[in-house]
């Protein structure tokens, strides 16, 4: 399938700058893929829409602060984005512009941290080292700066580091928020939970397989970036036995649906933790997941592929048109689809 299909047009002003305050304020359209119906509603009305004894799956991956500014001997900056820790102070990095630097070099980050940066892997990946004068972390988190994605035209601020952040996200790791996650505040996960829908954590570092844009003209052609995730065996127990009993699991956000599916062995969920590059788009069926929560993607993105894969092609064509026409919010920062 050719990608152009995935493509819409998106006027600028509804591409979300700021996250919407409260968090649940947020608008809700809701999807029937079944029916093809949509409905119009606020995030806050979620806790209506799920039925009692649903398995609410979240990502709980946390982002860290993970951009960073460096410069060269010469005085040029540097652009570091840090994807995954191969070990301790090892760090695989996208660099901008990479070009311009050249192997093996040292950076210098701050007055406090250094980066020396060694290998390129065949994606234009830096093997990076970084030398503190404390512990990294702690140092990460003085001189990082959270990793506000492109389309979001203005610097990171203060109050980001808890507004592109899950309530719930505690396993540090993540290049990007699970942003479908960004609408539940503690007040929604409660209702929920006294309602009787059962809340399921698993764990998918988001990286470059998330966030990467889709260049093959055809699609079926695209290779995902690979993202380390993980489930427990209690969140498979539980997503076992409510699947055994015909009970809907809701994956929300589009890592939770991919590690749910990359996990699925033919029968059930297999406990473990394992690399990731699963790609669904249309011609795959998705085996675990019922119902989504989920954010609008960007065009020809591999999101949007999948969740046309979920409802069908002509139903997220429409819905996103609906979207458009309604002034509704996009990406990170916008609203959310409850996909049924």
């Amino acid at each position: 399938m050719a990608l152009e299909t995935y493509d819409y047009h998106l006027p600028e002003e509804l591409i979300a700058q700021h996250p919407c305050q409260p968090r649940e304020n947020s608008r809700l359209l809701r999807l029937d893929r079944s029916s093809g119906v949509i409905e119009h509603l606020s995030f806050r009305q979620i806790v209506d829409l799920v039925h009692p004894d649903d398995v609410l799956v979240l990502n709980d991956s946390r982002v860290i602060p993970a951009r960073l500014f460096a410069h060269k001997d010469s005085g040029s900056q540097v652009e570091l984005l840090l994807l995954h820790e191969l070990s301790p102070g090892v760090w695989q990095c996208m660099m901008r512009p990479g070009k311009k630097v050249k192997e093996p070099q040292w950076l210098k980050v701050s007055d406090t941290m250094r980066a020396h940066v060694s290998l390129s892997d065949e994606d234009g990946l830096r093997q990076v080292r970084f030398e503190t004068d404390g512990d990294f972390w702690q140092e990460l988190e003085k001189v990082g700066h959270i990793p506000l994605p492109p389309y979001i035209k203005r610097e990171d601020q203060l109050q980001d580091r808890n507004s592109y952040q899950t309530v719930y996200a505690n396993q540090l790791g993540s290049a990007a928020a699970p942003t479908a996650g960004l609408h539940f505040s503690p007040q929604i996960i409660s209702a929920l939970q006294e309602k009787g829908v059962h809340i399921v954590k698993l764990t998918l570092h988001v990286g470059m397989g998330t966030f990467l844009p889709v260049k093959s003209q055809r699609i079926d052609q695209h290779k995902m970036h690979a993202e380390y995730c993980t489930i427990d065996p209690q969140s498979a127990a539980t997503i076992n036995q409510a699947r055994s009993a015909g009970r809907r699991i809701i994956a929300v956000g589009s890592t939770s649906a991919r590690t749910l599916e990359s996990f699925y062995n033919g029968k059930e969920i297999a406990a473990g933790s394992r690399w990731t590059d699963i790609f669904i788009y249309p011609g795959k069926t998705m085996q675990v997941v019922d119902a989504m929560i989920t954010n609008f993607h960007l065009p020809k993105s591999s999101l949007l592929m999948m969740i046309s894969a979920f409802a069908g092609i002509d139903n997220v064509r429409r819905a996103y048109e609906e979207a458009v026409r309604l002034r509704y919010r996009f990406f990170s920062y916008g609203d959310a689809m409850l996909i049924e």
